[in-house]
């Protein structure tokens, strides 16, 4: 792809391209396979993450005005919920089941600088209701949901685990569990495949680890930045993990572009949601 990325995040496979959030850019960007990028949103305040109802219309996380867009058919952007009503910190990662409700996750304090707390998933009804789902989570970042829309899995970074719910039939995460210590490493973004395994992204360690739940690491992919989400290719396209990665020296942000996607051979194809 031949365009720069400031600070890429949120990587969505959706209607034969990839996706993704240049926070540094202020926009949302679509790639197909041939590296071609399109504009697709610019957002005036922090495009955070990403993902797409099941009609496909876009839904962006405003973190900074704390709330959640949602683009139209006709390309204009409005307001899908307001989320201060549930907390005024930052909010993060989102994933979309396919009824149309919206989980968002707040890392729960101020970030860069505050004092760490604990963290929360809010649900986001059709109709543009919020309400809390879960807590006491040590700085949720990526989430994923089962094919079955069954489980909900969320990565605690601070906590070195995946952690998943039970979705019920009104949406609310029940039956809190361990789906996977990730000892060691801090998982960020994650994604599902077809083989029931899980992809998480690491900063930190620069890598991304593919494992089953219970823990057992079945890959590992090196970089030479700091990995920070990751997405699987599908349908008729050859399995592929497209990484979101940049070079990582704490809240700062860079004087010069050096967001990167890197691009690796994948055993099996993408699943679930996002």
């Amino acid at each position: 792809m031949q365009r720069q990325i400031w600070f890429g995040e949120s990587p969505r496979w959706h209607d034969g391209r990839l996706w993704f959030s240049d926070w540094g850019a202020h926009q949302v960007i679509a790639v197909d396979p041939g590296g071609a990028p399109e504009v697709v949103v610019e957002v005036e305040s922090f495009p955070m993450c990403i993902d797409f109802l099941p009609d496909g219309r876009l839904l962006v996380v405003d973190s900074a005005r704390r709330r959640l867009l949602r683009r139209e058919p006709d390309g204009s952007m409005v307001v899908h919920a307001d989320l201060e009503s549930i907390s005024d910190k930052p909010w993060n990662d989102i994933v979309v089941d396919a009824h149309g409700n919206a989980y968002v996750n707040t890392i729960g304090f101020d970030f860069p600088g505050g004092q760490p707390a604990p963290g929360s998933i809010a649900l986001v009804s059709v109709d543009g209701s919020v309400q809390s789902v879960a807590g006491d989570l040590a700085f949720p970042n990526g989430m994923a949901i089962t094919d079955d829309d069954a489980t909900l899995i969320v990565a605690e970074s601070h906590a070195n685990r995946l952690t998943a719910y039970d979705i019920d039939d009104d949406g609310h995460l029940t039956g809190r569990r361990t789906w996977a210590d990730t000892p060691g490493d801090h998982p960020d973004g994650i994604c599902l495949d077809t083989d029931g395994a899980l992809w998480y992204a690491d900063v930190a360690n620069r890598h991304c680890v593919r494992l089953r739940e219970g823990g057992d690491v079945l890959d590992v992919v090196e970089l030479d930045r700091g990995a920070f989400a990751c997405a699987l290719s599908r349908g008729d396209h050859p399995p592929h993990l497209y990484v979101t990665a940049q070079q990582w020296g704490g809240p700062t942000p860079p004087r010069e572009p050096t967001g990167h996607i890197a691009v690796f051979p994948a055993p099996a194809s993408g699943a679930g949601r996002p």
